[in-house]
């Protein structure tokens, strides 16, 4: 049964890069990941990430290629594709490409006022991809200068913290802004970020987190293949993750349970 982004809007609704070589790429995420691609009737070249049966993520072209780095994307849902454009650009925002027709929907890229990239998408969305659950994403962070900024930006944007029913609910936790859709933990902001510096781990950007089953071989798998390490292990009293970025230079980062193979 098909999901339309009008009952889940707001929320996370996939997660995509669109790499130099999109072959190369596919070679190298699933070694990494352990995932198996489809092609899809989307658009050429276009290809869907599954992991044990189930859609992760998406990797492929995209006309009219934006002059952005390479980088993995989170989508959010949307009512009206046209409507969100307009309010991020009244915002000082940026929309870089889009909308655009894309298969069932209409997809867009967009930067928000500190120059983290992100997409919107109204149409039919994957039933039951949500982050954390799944196949999907486990984790999506927003790392910017001011979280509380951003949420205003993002919530006026996307419709949280809004009197619909079925919005998504924001929180401030910890020094995080949390954001929840249902019961589901769909993201979180955290500030501290700055737009000037040298790391790229420490500029405003998306950050998209992906289970692996064995976090040292997924290590040792990116690396012979091109890719980098960019962050030490860290640990926390579940899991453990580590941040990786491809032979393109996108960042992403792996995460096995504390009693995964080591």
């Amino acid at each position: 049964m098909s999901t339309s982004s009008h009952e889940v809007f707001g929320a996370p609704c996939w997660v995509s890069l669109l790499p130099q070589d999109p072959v190369s790429a596919q070679r190298f995420y699933g070694a990494v990941m352990g995932w198996d691609f489809r092609n899809t009737p989307l658009r050429e070249g276009f290809a869907v990430a599954f992991r044990e049966g189930t859609p992760v993520a998406g990797i492929g072209p995209l006309a009219h290629r934006p002059a952005l780095p390479v980088a993995w994307t989170p989508y959010f849902a949307v009512d009206d594709a046209d409507v969100t454009a307009a309010r991020i650009r009244e915002r000082g925002a940026t929309v870089a490409v889009g909308p655009l027709t894309f298969g069932t929907g209409r997809a867009a890229l967009a930067a928000d006022p500190d120059g983290a990239v992100f997409g919107f998408w109204q149409g039919e969305v994957i039933p039951d991809w949500t982050v954390g659950r799944g196949g999907a994403a486990a984790w999506l962070e927003l790392r910017t200068r001011d979280a509380f900024t951003a949420a205003i930006f993002y919530g006026e944007v996307l419709d949280w913290a809004g009197e619909r029913p079925g919005c998504c609910d924001v929180a401030y936790e910890h020094d995080h802004v949390v954001i929840r859709h249902g019961n589901d933990t769909v993201a979180q902001l955290s500030g501290g970020a700055l737009e000037s510096d040298p790391d790229p781990q420490v500029r405003p950007r998306w950050h998209v987190h992906f289970h692996v089953p064995d976090l040292e071989t997924a290590i040792e798998t990116a690396t012979r293949l091109g890719g980098k390490v960019v962050s030490p292990v860290q640990t926390s009293p579940v899991s453990r993750w580590i941040a990786l970025s491809d032979p393109d230079g996108a960042l992403f980062t792996i995460l096995a349970p504390q009693d995964a193979p080591r």
